[in-house]
């Protein structure tokens, strides 16, 4: 699997304001979807990491930059980079395309937490999966 990961999603109508244009606030729930499908991809089960590793995830900040405006029936192509991995969070970049035009821009910090929502360390198989995924991972 290649460093970047790819998900496509669709616009419909509920992801648009009333000028049909994708709001704002959709791109994050775009780009959390986004982060489902790779972990999934590359074999993590959150619900899994819960009930066998008390282990999961919390987005602790963002920042987007918007770019250009999707609209309804657009179809965008979400992109997934890690950026920085630790011992507890990863720093995603996440981007949003429409064809050839670039959309929007995230950097999404989240951390690995226990169900008591305490801080912890990223279960170890995770971890080295994580890594593998690295731009300069060999």
């Amino acid at each position: 699997m290649s460093a970047q990961f790819t998900w496509e999603v669709r616009v419909y109508y509920e992801d648009t304001d009333a000028g049909g244009i994708v709001y704002y606030a959709n791109y994050l729930k775009f780009f959390e979807r986004a982060r489902t499908e790779w972990l999934r991809a590359i074999g993590v089960g959150q619900q899994v990491l819960l009930e066998e590793h008390d282990a999961m995830f919390v987005v602790k900040s963002v920042s987007a930059d918007y770019h250009a405006p999707a609209k309804l029936d657009d179809v965008l192509n979400l992109t997934l980079t890690i950026e920085k991995l630790g011992r507890a969070s990863v720093v995603f970049r996440q981007e949003a395309w429409c064809g050839g035009t670039l959309l929007n821009t995230a950097h999404v910090r989240v951390g690995c937490v226990s169900s008591a929502l305490r801080p912890r360390g990223l279960p170890d198989a995770v971890l080295a999966r994580m890594r593998s995924m690295q731009p300069d991972a060999a």
